[in-house]
C-alpha cells in the first residue's frame, strides 16, 4: 500500500479499464472511461495538490492491483467529508487488499482532518457490503433504482463511517 504518484498514472488507467471490464461494480462501463495518460495525470496531480483528497495504491510487483480514493468536499462546510471510491482486481479480492487499504485511509483521515467518511455500494454486491461493515461502515440510507445496468434499476446502500 502507498500513495500514488504521478509516474504511476498509465499503470493507474491499465487498472481501472481492466475494472471496467471484469466487472459491473463500478460506475463506469467498458469503452466509457476517458483513455488518455495526459488526463490522468492530471487528475492525479489535481489530488495530490488537494489537501483533503488522496489515491491509495495496492501493487503486486510492478502491477497496480487495486486502489482506493478519497475524494474530500471542496468548501469549509464540507471539507471534512471524504467520498471513497475502491476497486481491486477479481484475482485479488479476498486477500485482505480492501481490509489494507481501508486501514491506510482511516490513518490518513485522522491526520487530515476528515471526520465523515462516504461511498455508495450496490445492494447486490454483497462482497464489497461484507467488507465496508467489516471496516465499521453502516448503512445511512437507501439510493433506489440509483444505477441503470443491463435494462435493470439497481438500489445502491449509502453507507458512512464517522471517525
Amino acid at each position: 500500500m502507498r500513495e500514488i504518484e504521478i509516474t504511476d498514472a498509465k499503470e493507474l488507467l491499465e487498472l481501472c479499464l481492466k475494472l471496467d471490464k471484469e466487472t459491473q461494480f463500478m460506475m463506469l462501463e467498458e469503452g466509457e472511461r476517458q483513455q488518455a495518460v495526459d488526463k490522468q495525470q492530471d487528475q492525479i496531480n489535481r489530488v495530490l495538490s488537494t489537501h483533503n483528497q488522496i489515491i491509495f495504491i495496492a501493487t503486486n510487483g510492478d502491477q497496480i492491483v487495486g486502489y482506493l480514493g478519497a475524494y474530500g468536499g471542496e468548501y469549509r462546510r464540507n471539507a471534512h467529508s471524504a467520498y471513497i471510491v475502491i476497486g481491486i482486481l477479481k484475482d485479488y479480492i479476498g486477500q485482505g487488499i480492501g481490509t489494507r487499504l481501508f486501514q491506510t485511509l482511516e490513518q490518513w483521515a485522522y491526520k487530515c482532518g476528515i471526520h465523515r467518511l462516504e461511498l455508495t455500494v450496490m445492494a447486490h454486491n454483497l462482497q464489497a457490503f461484507a467488507l465496508y461493515k467489516k471496516v465499521g461502515f453502516t448503512i445511512e440510507g437507501i439510493k433506489k433504482h440509483s444505477i441503470h445496468i443491463d435494462g435493470s434499476y439497481v438500489d445502491e446502500y449509502y453507507m458512512v463511517k464517522l471517525l
